[in-house]
């Protein structure tokens, strides 16, 4: 059995994204897995500010109580997986402001390395190449967190709520969690 988490990046409760992790997530804990679902969305978070006080105190951040609930979840997890729609070629700032706060671990010495990792990213787009930033982007910060990307999936045409069930999407969220 292995701790797994889920972040979600969409602010759309129950969009394309979410119905990927949900399939993930079931699949994931009839292997026996302990899974923890975080809505980014739902978090209310800042932008790291840079104060460098990470850990001071005990705390991963200062500034951020929100993400001090998180912190402790995402550090004892063996895998993390990142199911998130493409916004502007990227992450939608709220996932990215979680991902931010991921310097909290490195600055304040609490290196997060070792976990596997996988990402499920869609959007409206039918090309392909449109999701080249996002993955660029995510491939960059498993490899400086010393993660073991597993897999990355990229889904085309599922802009409105329902449309990813027209693509593999769901499929392809029940086959990646065969790999945890």
């Amino acid at each position: 059995m292995k701790k797994i988490v889920v972040l979600t990046g969409s602010p759309r409760a129950g969009g394309n994204s979410e119905q990927m992790a949900d399939i993930f997530i079931s699949e994931s804990q009839a292997k026996g897995h302990d899974v923890v679902k975080i809505r980014c969305a739902e978090l209310d978070l800042l932008g790291c500010r840079a104060c460098d006080c990470c850990y001071k105190d005990d705390k991963p951040c200062l500034m951020e109580k929100n993400f001090n609930t998180i912190a402790p979840v995402i550090q004892e997890a063996a895998v993390v997986v990142v199911f998130s729609p493409l916004y502007w070629f990227s992450f939608p700032a709220q996932l990215k402001a979680v991902i931010d706060k991921f310097y909290a671990y490195m600055q304040g010495g609490r290196g997060i390395g070792g976990k596997e990792c996988a990402a499920v990213f869609c959007g409206a787009t039918d090309l392909p190449s449109d999701f080249d930033g996002v993955t660029a982007s995510w491939k960059l910060i498993t490899d400086y967190l010393k993660w073991d990307n597993k897999k990355t999936v990229c889904v085309c045409n599922a802009e409105a709520i329902g449309d990813i069930e027209k693509t593999d999407g769901l499929e392809q969220a029940r086959q990646l969690a065969q790999l945890f």
